[in-house]
């Protein structure tokens, strides 16, 4: 007579000993028959000793005998023993691996002590400290590789598995015994463990459960909750909670001609705006086709975001969104894609560009250079103004300035102012002067020379 037990580590076959431990095996059978086990935790493993099952509570206090239970269910008021007699037989010992044996529970409090509902399987060979405590009845024939892991999880220090091990199954393969009165088979396996216990399964999946948007909504709040963790540990964020503002505007999109004061004039109809800027390249100038806009409320913000939506500016139709971005709660500021050093209060605008804005941006651009045309509302087409000409003209007019203001600089260079006859007259003497002590030197030199000849 087997059994089947399907565990969140793999699946075990236990053969009874109908023939010697019959009412140990029919509590058993009948227990399974009930769903009694489903779920039910390894509570106990003992590295090379023993895994202990069976406590619908997981504490090892739990548990009781099928007809415990079937009297407890009935309406009649005689007396129902938690426990039997356990069937402990010399010739039966724990001598090989995967010995299934039922757990005695001690006489406590004036009650009986007995077999109930729980077991054990031992873990490893020749565990004689057991002979004659406990009652065997079956053996594991299949599924060795299921005991080598349950014995080698991880424990706490009450012996528990810190991701719980479960019995998700039990299929009974071949029952010897009738019902007893009473007895009534459930029409389902239970779906939740009897135990109140928030472990993990080692197979489980904590969202297998829930519809598919809820599980997806769940997963990209941990990624994100895990991105933001990320984010603080390097110092891009002040912390991982913080949220972006919900009054500052991303506008992209934007021509290159389009300047601050334009959209200023333009969302201003929708409210009080605290700032508005372009953000533009630091070096040459250039407009990078994007912007921030902060209002002064945040239900201003959000009207502008359902009214100019896709709206035509400057011959380009620009896109709006909330900013993605919370670089203004952070001490660093910058008005280009890289961090740039601290800028003064009252530059907010400049700072919201974040990794997400700076994406849509790229996407953007790169959708408007590579189309020449833009098509409006009703099927209209619009020519959309390339800025790469504009910006060559902008550089070459530039270059061109600066060449001519050098030549300018250089014409009015005038030659030095002639000097006065008396400070050429003044110049004249002094140059002789010069001249003459030179050639004084020049005739005592030879003199001394000479007479050092003689010696």
């Amino acid at each position: 007579m087997s059994v089947l037990l399907e565990t969140s580590l793999g699946d075990l076959v236990i053969d009874l000993e109908v023939e010697n431990c019959p009412k140990t095996c029919e509590n058993f059978l009948k227990l399974c028959k009930i769903y009694y086990y489903n779920l039910n935790a390894f509570f106990n493993v003992s590295k090379d000793f023993l895994a202990q099952i069976g406590d619908p509570t997981a504490t090892g206090t739990g548990g009781e005998s099928i007809w415990s239970i079937l009297a407890a269910e009935s309406s009649s008021n005689a007396p129902s023993l938690r426990y039997f007699p356990p069937e402990i037989l010399p010739k039966l010992k724990h001598t090989n691996k995967g010995t299934v044996s039922m757990a005695v529970a001690p006489a406590l409090d004036g009650q009986q002590g007995g077999c109930g509902s729980q077991f054990f399987i031992t873990l490893g060979d020749n565990i004689d400290y057991l002979d004659g405590k406990h009652a065997v009845f079956g053996h594991v024939v299949e599924g060795f590789d299921t005991l080598d892991k349950l014995n080698e999880v991880f424990v706490d220090q009450t012996d528990r598995p810190f991701k719980d091990v479960r019995i998700r199954h039990v299929v009974i393969l071949d029952d010897p015994y009738p019902d007893p009165p009473g007895l009534i088979k459930p029409p389902a396996s239970p779906t939740k463990p009897p135990d109140n216990s928030t472990r993990i399964a080692e197979d489980e999946d904590p969202l297998a459960t829930l519809p598919e948007e809820e599980e997806e909504r769940v997963r990209r709040e941990k990624a994100a909750a895990a991105s933001a963790l990320t984010l603080e540990m390097v110092g891009d964020l002040p912390f991982a909670n913080v949220r972006p503002p919900e009054n500052v505007l991303f506008v992209c999109k934007l021509n290159p001609v389009t300047r601050d004061e334009d959209l200023d004039l333009i969302f201003s109809r929708f409210g009080t705006i605290m700032s508005c800027q372009v953000i533009r390249d630091k070096r040459t100038g250039d407009s990078l086709q994007y912007a921030f806009i902060e209002y002064d409320k945040r239900e201003d913000a959000e009207q502008a975001y359902f009214k100019m939506q896709n709206v035509l500016v400057d011959d380009r139709r620009i896109w709006v969104d909330f900013s993605q971005s919370v670089s203004r709660l952070n001490t660093h500021w910058s008005n280009d894609i890289t961090r740039g050093p601290k800028r003064p209060k009252g530059t907010a605008a400049s700072g919201f560009a974040g990794r997400e804005d700076l994406e849509k941006t790229r996407r953007y651009r790169d959708e408007d250079s590579s189309n020449k045309r833009s098509t409006g509302g009703y099927g209209m087409v619009f020519d959309v103004p390339s800025d790469r000409g504009e910006r060559t003209r902008k550089r070459s007019r530039s270059r061109e300035g600066t060449s001519s203001r050098e030549h300018r600089r250089r014409r009015s260079r005038s030659p030095p102012a002639p000097k006065s006859k008396d400070i050429r007259r003044d110049d004249k003497q002094h140059r002789n002067h010069m001249g003459e002590r030179r050639r004084s030197r020049s005739r005592s030199r030879e003199r001394h020379s000479g007479r050092s000849g003689r010696y």
